[in-house]
């Protein structure tokens, strides 16, 4: 209507999927003159977390194990090459059950928990070292807080959802170290016959290209050559680049469309971009298909 694509993962990343397909359709013409090989990998798992695409090609011993990878997330202005890592866990609070209107003291679950959180909220984190090239601090949220139902009975359980995002100097080991210091100190305080469970739920790496290094080096240079002022961003929140980052492969996050509204329903991407984007991608690869 207006020069947009509009719907829900317009630009988040069906316009890239049919990009990449035709950048190595018009590639596949000219393969016996390259180097190495390009492949394309549509993932539908993507936004649930679990990586399923990507997961199974990786554990396929037949498919070739790719030397870089390009992600096509949104965004005209920067060209994603890191990101923050993650420790997740879900934590049960337990204490006594109890009637509301008891004339006993006992601390509830959910009581217990707020302090929980309380203590999780005051812990220090580090902050960004200016020696680093590693540019974000690590970052500690409470995301799911649930316990008890009506209003007469005071719980033994209330559950947490704990995301620490995690930097080169604060990894998975510091997180896990961190949130077991805040049980035992709630513990102390405010001891409970039963103790406290952490469930460990994902964990991922935080990475970060330098701007020499493929396959960011190509994407930046070839953006510069089409005339765009892009600069290498590490992003705050995690993506698939850093599962990549796991298996060793490195990996680009993000260069795309303009965009509004990413992840609703009225999400729109901007075609009058598309094919300076298209041009940078292609550049970019063939620079790395004709170096080898």
């Amino acid at each position: 209507m207006d020069g947009s694509l509009l719907g829900r993962g317009s630009s988040d990343s069906k316009l890239a999927a049919a990009m990449f397909c035709h950048i190595a359709a018009d590639l596949h013409s000219r393969a016996a003159d390259l180097h190495g090989g390009l492949a394309v990998l549509l993932d539908v798992d993507e936004h649930t977390g679990g990586f399923g695409g990507a997961r199974a090609y990786l554990a396929d011993r037949a498919a070739a194990r790719p030397s870089g990878v390009m992600i096509g997330y949104p965004g005209l202005d920067e060209v994603v090459v890191g990101g923050r890592g993650l420790w997740r866990a879900t934590i049960a609070v337990h204490a006594p059950s109890g009637h509301s209107g008891s004339s006993k003291t006992a601390m509830g679950a959910i009581s217990r928990a707020a302090h929980l959180v309380r203590l999780l909220d005051a812990a220090e984190l580090p902050s960004v070292n200016a020696a680093s090239p590693f540019p974000l601090p690590p970052k500690l949220s409470v995301t799911s807080f649930h316990g008890g139902q009506g209003f007469s009975v005071t719980p033994d359980r209330c559950d947490l959802n704990i995301d620490v995002r995690t930097t080169p100097t604060f990894n998975a080991h510091d997180a896990e170290t961190l949130v077991h210091k805040a049980v035992a100190e709630l513990d102390a305080e405010l001891p409970a016959p039963t103790p406290i469970d952490i469930t460990q739920v994902a964990t991922w790496p935080p990475f970060r290209l330098a701007e020499d290094e493929q396959p960011a080096a190509a994407l930046l240079d070839a953006a510069a050559e089409m005339g765009l002022a892009v600069k290498a961003k590490t992003a705050g929140p995690s993506n698939i680049g850093n599962l990549l980052a796991g298996e060793g492969i490195p990996a680009t996050a993000g260069f795309g469309v303009p965009y509004e509204g990413l992840h609703g329903i009225d999400q729109r991407a901007h075609l009058a971009e598309l094919p300076q984007v298209y041009a940078v991608y292609q550049r970019a690869v063939l620079g790395l298909l004709q170096t080898g």
